[in-house]
């Protein structure tokens, strides 16, 4: 599929029913991300048309340098266009700023599911990190950049993704989700009043939607108190109905 700036995006669709576009923080693409691919198809089980895609400069969305937060806008918005214009977007880390930013831009979303959004107030330091990724990608300094956009991951992780050359060659695809970042701490925005019509908000939630030793999370930071939850997504009551921020990476919630 092509982008109105002319970017082709890979993708892969499931189902039958109210539509789900998953979009990825920095990094994954579907060959290396079968958690995704595992909770599309759970979702695509229980009556939903799911797509999940590859990234602008990632996997087979294969792209040119620099690779700016337009271009993602544009991938979104063909993928909704695609699908008709009524969709939900579930947001993983910094896949959820993304997804704020296309419904702050007019995308014409149903619904934002936000996974794990690394949202921080304004001031915490997302726009100097964007500024200096970006002189990294410009001089080619690749290994560098996905090290300085990675730097708070454990180092046994670091090292993984590190063995990963195409972690490396893929690095400049990680400036839309600094500059997302950086876009969502600069000021409390709405992008539920500038989308028009409703969006579930994120919601904490408790009890036995929790693993064992993950602690519950007291509030969501940043740009997702902006939000206020209306209605289940596409009118089920039983599927992506609760939603985290906050918590650890490698557990995707339960659909039961």
């Amino acid at each position: 599929m092509a982008t109105a700036l002319n970017d082709r995006i890979a993708f892969d669709m499931r189902g039958t029913g109210p539509w789900v576009i998953f979009v990825a923080g920095a990094g994954p693409w579907r060959e290396i991300d079968p958690a995704t691919t595992a909770t599309a198809e759970l979702l695509a089980d229980r009556g939903f048309t799911t797509v999940v895609y590859d990234r602008v400069g990632r996997g087979e969305s294969s792209a040119d340098a620099p690779i700016s937060l337009n271009r993602e806008l544009a991938a979104i918005t063909a993928l909704v266009e695609a699908v008709g214009g009524s969709t939900v977007l579930c947001g993983h880390s910094s896949g959820c700023s993304l997804s704020l930013f296309a419904a702050a831009n007019g995308v014409p979303v149903t619904g934002l599911a936000l996974w794990e959004a690394p949202l921080a107030p304004p001031g915490s330091g997302a726009r100097e990190l964007a500024d200096d990724l970006r002189v990294l990608i410009a001089a080619g300094e690749r290994g560098r950049a996905l090290e300085l956009y990675m730097r708070d991951m454990p180092p046994e992780i670091l090292e993984i993704v590190r063995a990963i050359p195409a972690m490396i060659n893929q690095a400049d695809s990680l400036q839309p989700d600094a500059d997302s970042l950086a876009w969502a701490e600069s000021a409390p925005h709405q992008p539920a009043k500038r989308a028009g019509g409703s969006l579930a908000a994120p919601v904490v939630p408790s009890g036995p939607h929790l693993p064992a030793g993950i602690p519950r999370p007291s509030r969501c930071s940043g740009q997702v108190r902006c939000f206020r939850r209306s209605s289940p997504i596409g009118g089920r009551e039983d599927t992506l109905e609760e939603f985290i921020c906050g918590t650890r990476s490698g557990w995707i919630p339960p659909l039961g």
